[in-house]
């Protein structure tokens, strides 16, 4: 999702800001593309989620087609 203005400030303390200007030194790249890569990076190792998921849905064959629906298979579920 691209925003109209794609300019983002943000308010460094101290020690990221020595952070941003050691590592904009050592990689020779502006405070700019340094943003972006870390923005990139966070995004690769926490990928988004989606829906919850209840563990195992789908996964398991009973070879009953119709194990929830037909109450004569669910006669003394949860009891």
């Amino acid at each position: 999702m691209l925003s109209v203005n794609p300019t983002v400030q943000a308010r460094l303390d101290p020690e990221t800001r020595r952070t941003l200007d050691r590592l904009v030194a050592r990689l020779g790249w502006t405070p700019s593309q340094v943003v972006r890569e870390g923005v990139r990076l966070l995004a690769a190792t926490h990928p988004g989620v989606g829906r919850p998921r209840i563990a195992g849905i789908g996964e398991f064959a009973s070879g009953v087609r119709d194990l929830g629906s037909n109450p004569r298979h669910l006669k003394g579920f949860g009891r």
